[in-house]
């Protein structure tokens, strides 16, 4: 029997395997609004057999968003549309739909990534943007202005409000978006955290930060539904934030009843030199999942069916995720259930494009 086709539990919530769709940014919203295009793409993928999808990077703010583009859960309208997209991706799926919740700090206000990388500036109908120090990414980025404490608070709040209309919007999950550089986990570096209060120095006050977003949005999130993080587990850089470090996270969360930790790596300084490679992030989450009861997420050029279930058959963690290789390849679960002999669900309509010799991959 497939590991990686194997149900799990998480709290209240039954995933029928261990594939996850992760968060990939769509910039195709207006004013924060999803779009048909989110129809068409979010409808899609919610057939692909997945036990998990993962809508992406949604900010809290205006000013969080990572460009003018992206999807937003800051007032009614934008609550309004993720519900109605939610409603009519809920008519034809039963895959469980999470949120991911974002401000991006410095790293806001920019362009779709297939435009000139420069700041998108006030007159362009961008932003000035914020951090928890005035250390720019780079010279195409805008230097952010140093949030105040009250301003922190704030965003802790601005965090909770936006998972209170992500549960009136019928969203399962929540998972923290704390990695790749943006506001969280540039609170949580030392290379981006300069501060000399209680937000930044030791690392007990660079923790601050997430720990209290964690706490406010499980505080109002339903208890059955879960609450999961995602983290860069190392900056890749001399100095920067690192392994021990994410344990130490990771072990504080796992203490509070988070949900689940979604591993990645990087995204934060320019200076990161990464060993790109098959299954390169893998080994973050082994060594998170040893040290936490939680569930762990994999993620990071996973693109075959048989390194997948390596990968969960061997404990290295609990679920994978398949980002862009699920965007290629739509129905990649499809495939891996016929390659590992396991089943997937499927829409009625497409039952009948079960390959010849393959009866039982799809269930009824």
């Amino acid at each position: 029997m497939s590991k990686l086709f194997s149900p799990i539990k998480i709290g209240e919530q039954h995933f029928e395997n261990r594939i996850v769709i992760p968060p990939m940014c769509q910039y195709s919203a207006k004013n924060g609004l999803a779009t048909d295009w989110h129809l068409m793409h979010y409808g899609s993928l919610s057939h692909s057999g997945a036990g998990l999808m993962v809508l992406e990077a949604t900010s809290v703010c205006p000013e969080g968003r990572l460009s003018p583009f992206d999807l937003g859960l800051w007032g009614d309208q934008q609550e309004h549309a993720m519900e109605s997209l939610i409603a009519s991706i809920r008519q034809y799926s039963k895959m469980p739909i999470a949120i991911q919740l974002v401000h991006a700090g410095r790293k806001a206000s920019m362009p779709e990534p297939w435009k000139e990388e420069k700041h998108v500036s006030v007159e362009q109908g961008g932003w000035k943007t914020v951090a928890p120090s005035a250390i720019a990414f780079n010279a195409n980025y805008d230097t952010p202005r140093q949030l105040t404490t009250d301003e922190i608070k704030n965003l802790v709040k601005q965090f909770a409000d936006a998972a209170i209309r992500a549960d009136r919007a019928n969203i399962d999950f929540i998972e923290i978006h704390g990695a790749h550089g943006y506001l969280i986990h540039q609170f949580l570096s030392p290379l981006t955290n300069h501060r000399t209060d209680e937000y930044g120095g030791s690392l007990d006050n660079r923790l601050r930060f997430v720990i209290e977003v964690f706490k406010a949005i499980r505080a109002v999130f339903p208890k059955q539904k879960g609450v999961g993080i995602r983290i860069s587990a190392t900056d890749w850089v001399e100095g920067g934030w690192n392994l021990a470090e994410s344990i130490i996270l990771a072990k504080k969360l796992n203490e509070l009843g988070c949900s689940y930790i979604h591993v990645s790596t990087g995204g934060l300084d320019m200076c990161q030199k990464i060993p790109v490679g098959p299954n390169y992030q893998v080994p973050f989450a082994q060594a998170i999942k040893e040290q936490v009861t939680m569930p762990v997420i994999a993620v990071g050029l996973i693109t075959e069916a048989i390194q997948a279930e390596a990968i969960i058959s061997t404990g290295q963690a609990d679920m994978v995720a398949i980002g862009r290789e699920i965007l290629f390849e739509p129905h990649w679960p499809w495939q891996a259930a016929k390659i590992l002999g396991a089943q997937v669900i499927v829409p009625p309509q497409y039952a009948r494009s079960s390959p010849h010799g393959s009866k039982n991959l799809f269930k009824k």
